[in-house]
């Protein structure tokens, strides 16, 4: 099986720098320059140099090497080990310039392919790294332009001994658009840096990087009609991000639209692992849109390629998406989907664990623990579902706190009271007691000021199971009966939603009528 494929218009030359390794002549293709199109997994050797054309499937991290590379056997063989993982072997060759054990050499030092490679290296192996010095600005050559580039690859990705500054690599990926000296190099750095302002939440900025890039100069030239579609892969990330409820129609059919291009794109190019992330998105676009039958099956094919891919931390991540998707359907008024939401959820627990992924460990226990209360099942099993509901809870409290995670443990807290409320009674408690403590600590987070919508259903919740707490003594019957009246009263103040304010007018009439 060839891993590699070499074009070039000298096939003889090529031929002997690979036949001084044993059997690398297995793995390696040799092809005339016109029998194939160049793709991420070919190198092109031309008019005395190595062609490297830019990785966009990202099968290592973005680092540019030297270029133009003059073709010699060290320099092929060196660029060829490095694409077959061999390291060793990439530096012996680069970093001496010969065969190595002690063959004859036939070439100079290369420092700068040298540290192109180890820096990838590194990269890839995580291992702990001082970040390449500031570069001397220059004219806009490739030279100065990958030193750029490769700073602000290994301050953005790195296992650095100092934590770099937010500014610094923005200011390393900025140096380097403003001296790449073409078109595909501008791209090439865009998609890293609006990847790195999507990852850390800057939406607005990743969207002006990304409108810079001049793409009909892109798709115009030759060869560079791919690189509209990684731009636009990182371009939906981005919209995706920012849909949020409720959701802008146009900007959502925007995000639709690309996310179908750019899946096109990668299921021509035979591209599994990306083509499954790409399904996972479009189940929760799917599922914005209110098309659950859609999102499940694009959720259900997302699992079979993880599965026959063997990367279990994405299969296990599309399981969790999953979950999601059938707790949210379940949770619109179809609970026949909290079983299979609950067993989702379960496979998920396989690899997401408290240790090694305690946030999301924590949202599926939440979501376990209104699932185990809802869960529809025979009534002597209910007082076992609400243990293993409450015992979810605490889990995800436990990491949900109110210091650290006030509005998650607000919503945790919000809905523990409304499970607590839908268990069996207690022989030693009373559940809707308990409910209006959570109710209470919930509201504490859900002020007016910051989430009046929030705080609103929270009340109506409260005045739910204030009508059934079993209270004997006058005194916290008083306190109880009062506390209703000023919350129901404070809903007007809080919301204008017809059907909330109904609901709250409905229990001061029923207080009305009370004497106590």
């Amino acid at each position: 099986m060839h891993y590699l494929t070499i074009l070039t218009d000298d096939i003889p030359a090529v031929h002997q720098a690979i036949q001084t390794e044993f059997r690398l002549g297995e793995l390696v293709q040799i092809a005339p320059l016109t029998d194939t199109s160049p793709d991420v997994a070919t190198l092109l050797v031309s008019g005395g140099t190595i062609q490297l054309p830019f990785d966009w499937s990202d099968n290592l991290p973005p680092v540019l090497l030297p270029r133009p590379l003059p073709f010699s056997p060290e320099n092929l063989l060196s660029v060829v080990f490095m694409r077959l993982d061999n390291w060793e072997k990439a530096y012996e060759y680069a970093r001496h310039g010969g065969a190595p054990h002690g063959g004859a050499r036939h070439g100079g030092d290369n420092p700068l392919l040298t540290d192109a490679i180890d820096l990838t290296n590194r990269l890839q192996a995580g291992v702990l790294q001082v970040a390449p010095a500031r570069p001397i600005d220059g004219t806009s050559t490739f030279d100065t332009y990958q030193r750029w580039h490769n700073r602000a690859v290994a301050l953005h990705y790195g296992n650095l001994e100092t934590d770099a500054a937010k500014d610094d690599v923005a200011e390393a990926y900025q140096l380097a658009l403003r001296y790449a000296p073409d078109a595909e190099c501008r791209a090439y750095t865009t998609k890293q840096y609006a990847t790195l302002l999507l990852d850390t939440g800057q939406l607005t900025e990743a969207n002006n990087v990304l409108a810079m890039v001049n793409v009909p100069e892109l798709s115009s030239a030759s060869g560079l009609l791919d690189y509209r579609y990684e731009l636009l892969a990182v371009q939906y990330a981005v919209w995706l991000q920012q849909l949020v409820i409720p959701y802008d129609a146009s900007l959502l059919e925007q995000t639709k639209t690309a996310l179908w291009h750019v899946l096109e794109y990668y299921e021509a190019r035979q591209r599994p692992i990306q083509v499954g992330l790409l399904l996972v998105d479009s189940a929760q676009v799917a599922n914005f849109t209110n098309s659950f039958a859609e999102a499940l099956g694009y959720i259900s094919r997302a699992l079979t390629i993880f599965r026959d891919e063997d990367v279990p931390e994405l299969l296990a991540n599309a399981q969790y998406r999953k979950g999601v998707l059938l707790y949210t359907w379940a949770q619109n008024g179809n609970p026949q989907f909290y079983r299979p939401a609950m067993e989702a959820y379960q496979a998920a627990l396989k690899v997401f664990t408290q240790q090694n992924a305690p946030a999301i460990f924590a949202e599926i226990q939440h979501h376990l623990g209104v699932i185990f209360a809802e869960i529809p099942d025979e009534v002597k099993k209910k007082s076992i579902w609400a243990a293993v509901s409450s015992s979810s809870f605490q889990q995800a409290m436990a990491y949900f706190n109110r210091e650290e995670f006030p509005y998650e443990y607000a919503t945790i807290c919000n809905h523990y009271a409304n499970a607590l409320t839908k268990y069996p009674p207690a022989a030693k408690s009373d559940n809707y007691a308990k409910a209006i403590g959570y109710y209470r600590d919930a509201l504490r987070v859900r002020t007016a000021d910051t989430y009046p919508y929030e705080r609103a259903l929270t009340i109506l919740n409260y005045l739910e199971s204030g009508w059934y707490v079993g209270e004997d003594d006058p005194q916290n019957q008083r306190a109880l009966y009062n506390d209703m009246v000023r919350k129901a009263s404070e809903v007007r103040l809080l919301v204008a939603d017809e059907a909330l304010l109904r609901e709250a007018d409905q229990h001061l009439q029923r207080l009305g009528e009370l004497i106590i």
